[in-house]
């Protein structure tokens, strides 16, 4: 079981607004992007929220019945890596996809602006939901993301194929984030 703390927001066990099917939602606290129009203001500051053993949350996902996947949101994940890293293993040895939503771009993180940390999040995701909120692009037509300037990353093909590859199963779902 990972050692450490967490700082989070907060936890939705079975949200069905945070990416495709039934999911294990958490909310980490902190975030340096302070998009404006952000639908979670509250989570902008790294010493709001309640600090949590890593083991603590781990546990709470393990235990928690009938997800079709998780969904690591915020604040954003990436301020804190290793957590962030720690519960996508958990959820992989699970078999559940998870979801990473950042105010980074895929570019920024490969290049290392996240910090080096957060690159060894990447092969752990299913897909990054990156870029930040533009609330001029908040059209409310982008599904599972706020603006329409926001990708749908599928990381495993990203990955293999060292591109941007765009996660295109919109209309449906398929724990491999498949094509």
């Amino acid at each position: 079981m990972a050692a450490g703390k967490i700082r989070i927001a907060g936890v939705k066990r079975h949200s069905c607004v945070d990416g495709p099917g039934v999911r294990y939602a958490l909310f980490f606290q902190g975030c340096p992007h302070h998009c404006p129009g952000c639908q979670n203001p509250d989570t902008h500051d790294g010493r709001g929220g309640r600090e949590k053993d890593l083991s603590d949350v781990i546990r709470d996902l393990q235990g928690t019945r009938y997800l079709d996947g998780v969904t690591l949101s915020g604040g954003d994940p990436l301020m804190q890596p290793e957590a962030a890293a720690a519960i996508a293993e958990a959820a992989e040895a699970r078999g559940l996809p998870v979801w990473l939503y950042t105010g980074w771009t895929w570019e920024q993180i490969v290049a290392g602006a996240a910090g080096p940390a957060a690159i060894k999040v990447l092969p752990h995701l299913t897909v990054l939901v990156d870029g930040p909120y533009l609330s001029a692009l908040n059209h409310g037509t982008a599904q599972w993301r706020g603006s329409s300037n926001q990708r749908l990353i599928w990381v495993p093909e990203s990955l293999r194929r060292g591109q941007v590859v765009c996660w295109q199963n919109e209309g449906g779902f398929s724990k491999d984030g498949g094509q």
